[in-house]
């Protein structure tokens, strides 16, 4: 029996349909002929009401219920199995598979739990930004996720963020079926946890970074319902035995003593009351070597009584890892990393946005599979991108954009939850395809994902713009005997196929793309342009624009990416980057900006990152004739004094004056 519960009208704008979901569903059928339906309705189950489920509709769409029994029904079941539909046991972690029909009748929504019901009404919910008149295509739709771990980090500890930022970044990853926020909340600058028996861990007097800034334990609660309401599992994580400063200075001892194990007992005790849902508690273990005779053992002993689940990073340094150990699931993080056989492991190895460009390593991370397989298991649980800021970013809004973190986890999710992807990104690197059914599915994710970008992401500082019609020529590589300045054919001769040089023919290639990596931060771990990058080396890039009108225009330009966690020197002023790469429109030379760093001789980790990204500054001013416009680009690839990691690399994509959106109808064409 059906039991009707409330009525509820669902009004929102926007020009989507189906081809606009986000991630895309497994199985769409479109009802051929059918009329699209006013979506408002009433609200049913064929079973006991869901409060949970309620306010799910009542904040996906933003409206409150209304008493109207004239509208189609929205009515919603329980069922024992999604057919077709995959799944595998994650403990913690539900059947997220649902069903969801529109036809004139109204809406029907199937799923086994009630969070593959919020799955469902996600799905719904960017349905509604569709058609005028709110009305939503007939179709139906089965869905289900790959893996069932799709997650963002915040490291809090070091870079403080709202209760009311995070709350917002909650709901919109929720909409896009991101399911997990790791909450890493203790770091050396500070420890961000209220703990009621030790106030003195958040005494703004011991933190180095966003002083008196940290949750209490109710604000804890808000996060934890609210993330809840978007089928969001939260897992908190204190830091231990390393990265672990904080805790010493205002204990005045090691965590790794019998005081400060007892300590950490105490602390865990208050922590997973404050997070009663949280099925796993994240005790970190990296970076410091453990000294204390059974320090994991302990801690995860304490936790195992209190029924909750133990996340550790991994590798932990001189400890393996084992069931004995204490640990039921692993964060792999960096190229040591590696899975461990009879627990689940998180992939988190290059989802490290602090190290990422906005355009090239999204490309790669979007391409890759989830650490070599097609979709999750018992041993794969999913994966997790990273927000790290060593480096001080002055506000939370610049942290969002400098890491253009709606992108890069949106990108992630999506290919967590439809799985697949060709290889593994220390295979594929960063590159986009030039042609082919990988340049067509990530040309699909980019359009969606800009569409939303103009829509319920429409408030958010997002950098990223359209770069899948970016066309480039890359010469080879010429020795520059480690002169950065040292002129050579391209510069001579300009843009031709091929060039011939102290009695070597060089070639040209095409790569397509807003960023290329000539060579990849990581080396050539991660494969870049050029299969064997070597320092004394100047490629040289260029393409034509054609532009219908004469207009002013935006350019976003970048040579060296630097890294939120990196204490690099700025540019000089009047130099791009360290190494001397140089870029003409029209053969008349683009000069870079005023570096607001520029000129100090000591960066560390507390020099705020000001201007050297291009998330951080204004578009370059370009002006463009009407008809072809040539862009070129010198590419050296010498030592860069006070750079740690020596990016090959270069940016440049043309956008409105603004640098909101990508310059429209334009060509890019490198050949002409």
């Amino acid at each position: 029996m059906l039991f009707a519960v409330l009525a509820l009208a669902m009004t929102v704008v926007a020009e989507g349909k189906v081809a606009h979901l986000l991630p895309m569903p497994k199985q769409v059928t479109m009802t051929e002929g059918a009329a699209p339906l006013k979506l408002t309705g009433r609200l049913c189950f064929a079973s006991r009401p869901s409060e949970r489920v309620v306010r799910a509709f009542r904040n996906l769409t933003g409206q409150q219920p209304t008493d109207s029994r004239e509208a189609p029904r929205v009515e919603i079941a329980w069922a024992d199995s999604i057919e077709g539909a995959y799944d595998y046991l994650l403990a913690g972690y539900p059947n997220e598979a649902y069903r969801l029909s529109v036809s004139k009748k109204g809406i029907s929504i199937a799923a086994v739990t009630e969070t593959g019901i919020i799955r469902a009404i996600q799905t719904l919910a960017q349905l509604a930004e569709g058609t005028p008149e709110n009305q939503v295509e007939a179709c139906e739709i089965v869905d289900w996720p790959a893996f069932k771990l799709r997650g963002f980090m915040h490291d809090v500890g070091r870079s403080y963020i709202s209760v009311g930022e995070l709350k917002r970044q909650l709901r919109l990853m929720g909409r896009f079926k991101v399911n997990t926020f790791h909450f890493h909340l203790t770091e050396n600058q500070a420890w961000r946890f209220e703990v009621k028996r030790y106030p003195q861990l958040t005494a703004a007097s011991t933190m180095t970074r966003f002083a008196g800034k940290y949750y209490t334990q109710e604000e804890c609660r808000d996060i934890v319902r609210t993330a809840a309401d978007y089928g969001i599992t939260v897992i908190p994580e204190i830091d231990m035995p390393g990265h672990s400063a904080a805790f010493q200075r205002d204990m005045g001892h090691s965590m790794q003593t019998d005081q400060g194990v007892q300590e950490l007992k105490h602390i865990l005790d208050e922590l997973m009351e404050v997070f009663a849902d949280a099925p796993y508690i994240h005790i970190g273990a990296d970076e410091q070597q453990i000294t204390y005779p059974d320090f994991l053992q302990t801690i995860t002993s304490h936790i195992h009584s209190c029924g909750r689940r133990v996340v550790v990073w991994n590798p932990i340094s001189g400890v393996s890892i084992t069931n004995s150990m204490g640990a039921d699931m692993t964060q792999m993080w960096s190229t040591a990393g590696k899975k461990i056989a009879g627990m689940a492991n998180i992939d988190c190895r290059y989802n490290y946005v602090n190290h990422f460009d906005v355009f090239a390593d999204l490309v790669g991370i979007y391409r890759s599979n989830i650490y070599y397989a097609q979709q999750g298991s018992e041993e794969i649980a999913g994966e997790i991108t990273a927000v790290w800021n060593d480096r001080y970013i002055e506000d939370e809004r610049g942290i969002m954009r400098q890491n253009n973190v709606y992108a890069n986890v949106l990108a992630s999710a999506e290919r967590a939850w439809k799985g697949g992807g060709r290889q593994y990104v220390e295979d594929g690197g960063t590159l986009l395809p030039t042609v082919g059914d990988e340049l067509e599915e990530f040309i699909s994710w980019e359009r969606r994902f800009l569409f939303h970008k103009a829509h319920s992401l429409a408030e958010e500082d997002i950098p990223y713009v359209r770069q899948t019609n970016v066309r480039w020529i890359i010469t080879d590589a010429f020795p520059n005997d480690g002169d950065a300045d040292k002129v050579l054919p391209p510069e001579q001769e300009g843009p031709k196929q091929r060039y011939t040089w102290q009695g070597q023919t060089y070639t040209t290639r095409e790569a397509r793309g807003a960023a290329v990596y000539l060579r990849h931060t990581w080396g050539t771990r991660v494969p870049g342009f050029f299969a064997d990058p070597q320092l004394g080396q100047t490629a040289y890039a260029w393409t034509f624009v054609f532009s219908p009108t004469e207009q002013d225009a935006g350019a976003l330009v970048e040579f060296q990416n630097y890294g939120r966690s990196e204490k690099d020197l700025a540019p000089s002023n009047g130099r791009w980057d360290r190494k001397g790469s140089r870029l003409w429109v029209n053969d008349e030379e683009l000069l870079p900006p005023s570096w607001d760093n520029a000129g100090k001789e000591r960066i560390d980790s507390e020099t705020p990152l000001k201007n050297e990204n291009l998330t951080a500054r204004k578009p370059v001013a370009v002006h463009l004739r009407q008809g072809w416009n040539k862009v070129f680009l010198k590419l050296p690839y010498v030592a860069a004094q006070g750079v740690r990691l020596n990016k090959w690399m270069f940016t440049f994509v043309l956008t409105d004056i603004d640098g909101r959106d990508a310059l429209p109808d334009i060509v890019y064409q490198p050949k002409i």
